[in-house]
């Protein structure tokens, strides 16, 4: 795979430095992964315009960032600085968040009208009619928004299943968070510990059940309430 460079640009005081870098590996670092900065550099120098070649002096080094050390600025400025993104890559990445949200959808929406689920070209299409914002976030973080979009031209429902859960007092603090994104009720019990009601999207169960015992250490309780259908419903 072909090295995509890019530059990183950081503004200290009213001089700014840019520096030359692999992209994949500048990304990876700037979220925190083990990566050797010797090797996020394609260019051994700190400039002040690199399309023109200036290099920042050692001083201007020194005062902006306590030290002239390549590795240790360049540090500094993949992690605190502007990472260029290029224009193709900034398209492939929403493309491939594009075909995330598609591919959700496909397993856990359905037609509101006989319950059959939509092709993931019926679903594209509609993305691209309604012009949905997707983002960065994690798929699970937006669909509730997209498929809220969607159904201005799409008769689109996400299956869901009703949940009540019972948190420990000792638990409700870190655990109310993930409750939160899902919650249609709460109420809390004399003894601190928190009930709440979820309405939780089928295919984020197990990935929501894995955070929820991770945080409580397996100490919630968990009921899935039967839903009413349509017929029950009408009467």
């Amino acid at each position: 795979m072909a090295v995509k460079s890019t530059l990183v640009k950081i503004r200290v005081g009213s001089k700014h430095y840019e520096i030359l870098v692999d992209l994949e590996l500048a990304l990876k670092l700037r979220k925190g992964e083990p990566v050797n900065i010797q090797n996020v550099l394609l260019a051994n120098d700190i400039f002040t315009n690199h399309k023109t070649g200036t290099k920042a002096a050692s001083a201007d080094l020194i005062a902006a960032f306590g030290s002239s050390d390549l590795l240790a600025v360049a540090d500094r400025i993949v992690k605190k600085g502007d990472i260029q993104l290029p224009q193709d890559y900034r398209e492939e990445q929403q493309e491939n968040k594009k075909k995330q949200v598609i591919d959700w959808l496909v397993r856990n929406a359905v037609d509101a009208r006989n319950g059959r689920p939509f092709t993931p070209q019926a679903i594209s299409a509609a993305i691209d009619q309604v012009g949905v914002n997707i983002t960065n976030l994690p798929v699970d973080q937006q669909v509730s928004v997209i498929s809220e979009g969607l159904k201005t031209i799409l008769p689109i429902k996400i299956e869901t299943k009703k949940i009540a859960i019972t948190i420990p007092a000792i638990y409700t603090g870190k655990a109310y968070g993930l409750l939160n994104q899902y919650k249609e009720k709460e109420d809390w019990l004399s003894d601190g510990s928190l009930k709440a009601t979820i309405n939780l999207p089928v295919g984020l169960q197990m990935e929501f059940y894995d955070k929820l015992n991770t945080i409580t250490h397996g100490a919630a309780l968990s009921q899935e309430l039967k839903q009413p259908d349509a017929e029950t419903k009408k009467k």
